[in-house]
């Protein structure tokens, strides 16, 4: 029995020593790829989500009642200054703007009866020839009759302003848009919203920044941009709108809930290509002249909110006593893991604002597989990472 135990430990012992004799040697080096940082000039852009807005925009209110009798224009098109759009029921204000000319004409009539008889009893008054109290009257009278003539004016200017008001005009040039109401509608004055028109050429675009960027902007409003195409705009079709635009308003206040403040531009728009409310994109160029750090977005890991790349150093490695002498005090690359600091995107690169100095290698492909300290190779080379790191 302890012969069979015997054998049972020794083939066990051979197997296992088969095993691992078997077993290929570990290999602690992680394949990567390097980059070295390099500066270059790059263009580049900041972005801010963006609305456009009309700098002027107004509803139509009628002024006075009646049905609508007439609309002179075409919906969602271009109307000048002063142009007729709309004519409400206008024979009732004829006819009170007819009474109070007729009006007035009789209260002109009358001054001019109360005026000889004021000028008869003054002459008859300077020879004592007339009661005073007769005097006192016509002068009296004279007084009432002017008053009745201003009274009678001021009627006819009001009755000749209701008139006017049954026709409703544009009060500035711009787009007009669909028509509230239709032939034959009754509307109330100043309740009754008949259209909307708003001013299109030029027209605002609006879009929100953070108070940090404050100063910059107003430095930006304050002063002559380097490039003439500092502010562009992006479709909603991703095209570039032609014309470029300029600083018009900074708000007065920044939202104190949300640390953020907004900035209107003013863009040409002499075929109307923009209409209100559209969503954009404002493409801020950036003026910055001097070469910048630039980096695959792969290469950069995030973390908690903070980004980090690893730096291949080179480190000298020390072999076991027990090694040859030729395999002693090899040197090695190691991966250091740096914070650094990301400015914009720029395609499938990053700008790098620092952390990381021009020459230093960077590992670009393999960052998956790395912390502080890894050891690294380039022997083998890497398939390129797909996407971005971060």
């Amino acid at each position: 029995m302890k012969r069979v135990i015997l054998n049972t430990v020794l083939i066990s012992c051979l197997a296992i020593s088969a095993c691992k004799k078997k077993q290929p040697p570990v290999n602690p080096e992680v394949p990567v790829n390097l980059l070295k940082v390099k500066t270059e000039n790059v263009l580049y852009f900041d972005k801010y989500p963006s609305t456009t807005a009309a700098l002027s925009q107004v509803n139509l209110l009628p002024q006075v009642q009646g049905a609508i009798t007439g609309i002179f224009f075409t919906e969602g098109s271009h109307v000048k200054k002063g142009q007729k759009l709309y004519e409400i029921d206008q024979r009732i204000y004829q006819d009170n703007y007819d009474a109070a000319v007729a009006n007035l004409k009789v209260a002109e009539g009358t001054l001019i009866q109360s005026q000889q008889d004021a000028d008869r009893y003054e002459y008859l008054n300077k020879y004592n020839a007339v009661a005073k109290q007769q005097y006192d009257h016509a002068i009296i009278t004279l007084q009432n009759a002017k008053n009745s003539v201003k009274a009678s004016e001021q009627a006819v200017k009001s009755a000749k302003t209701n008139l006017t008001y049954a026709i409703v005009t544009a009060p500035f040039d711009g787009t007009i848009g669909f028509s509230q109401v239709k032939l034959g509608n009754v509307v109330s004055a100043g309740s009754t919203v008949l259209n909307t028109i708003s001013t299109d050429n030029p027209i605002a675009v609006d879009f929100i920044i953070n108070e940090k960027q404050l100063p910059h902007f107003e430095k930006l409003q304050n002063s002559k941009p380097v490039t003439d195409s500092l502010f562009t705009i992006l479709l909603p079709d991703n095209s570039l709108y032609t014309s470029t635009g300029k600083i018009s308003v900074i708000d007065r206040a920044v939202d104190s809930q949300t640390g953020s403040i907004r900035v209107r531009l003013v863009f040409p728009n002499p075929k109307g290509i923009l209409r209100v409310g559209m969503s954009c994109v404002v493409r801020v160029h950036n003026e910055e002249t001097s070469p910048q750090m630039i980096l695959p977005s792969k290469a950069v890991v995030e973390q908690m909110g903070e980004y980090f790349v690893f730096v291949a150093k080179d480190s000298l490695m020390t072999a076991p006593k027990d090694q040859p002498d030729t395999v002693k005090n090899k040197h090695k690359l190691v991966a250091a893991q740096k914070k650094v600091q990301v400015g914009q995107t720029i395609g499938p690169n990053v700008i790098i604002k620092s952390g990381v100095s021009p020459g230093d290698r960077i590992v670009t492909d393999g960052v998956q597989s790395l912390h502080d300290g890894s050891q690294i190779t380039t022997a083998n080379k890497v398939a390129p990472a797909q996407g971005k790191g971060h």
